[in-house]
């Protein structure tokens, strides 16, 4: 997938967040199937926290300010990592993941602003993908913000934050269409 596509499924996944989750009101955004299970809320919220962690590697990469770290230099690991990610992250994947504590949602209640506050941070992340059109994306290496020691290539990053995306909004929309979900 190259990243036309991606810009692309960036910008669907902003547009559809805002046409399926854009009019709840805080009851519905907050509002969980049970315990274990994310709100609508959380799930963006998490989104929100894991999407923006990237930014400031994205500023240093387009300023060409990024200096590489040890793990970046490793010739096969980013590519592992890459690959391993994409699998486990994409909405096809049966398994379940702990989200890493740094990019946990808030166990309170989620600011009703959450979708519009998703949706501005998808106008962000697509400026700086395009930002970055011009570089070779695979051979440009970055660290995991979640862990040191995990690294892959700029184009992996963005399949890993597209496809995450994608994830959880599957999750958001199964409680949205929860037999349960207060309808008003």
């Amino acid at each position: 997938m190259g990243l036309s596509n991606l810009i692309a499924d960036a910008g669907n996944i902003a547009a559809e967040t805002q046409r399926t989750f854009g009019d709840l009101t805080a009851q519905q955004l907050n509002w969980k199937p049970n315990a274990e299970s994310w709100s609508i809320g959380q799930c963006f919220d998490h989104l929100t926290m894991a999407t923006k962690s990237y930014f400031p590697i994205l500023e240093q990469i387009i300023k060409r300010d990024k200096p590489r770290t040890f793990w970046e230099r490793l010739p096969v690991l980013p590519t592992f990592f890459g690959w391993m990610l994409i699998k486990y992250l994409s909405p096809e994947s049966k398994r379940k993941l702990k989200a890493p504590d740094v990019f946990m949602p808030s166990s309170s209640d989620i600011d009703p602003n959450i979708i519009n506050n998703f949706v501005k941070q998808q106008n962000q992340l697509t400026s700086l993908m395009k930002q970055t059109a011009g570089l070779d994306l695979r051979r440009t290496r970055i660290t995991s913000p979640a862990l040191r020691f995990v690294t892959y290539s700029l184009m992996d990053a963005y399949t890993i934050i597209v496809v995450h995306e994608k994830r959880h909004f599957e999750q958001a929309k199964r409680v949205l269409d929860a037999e349960d979900f207060p309808k008003t």
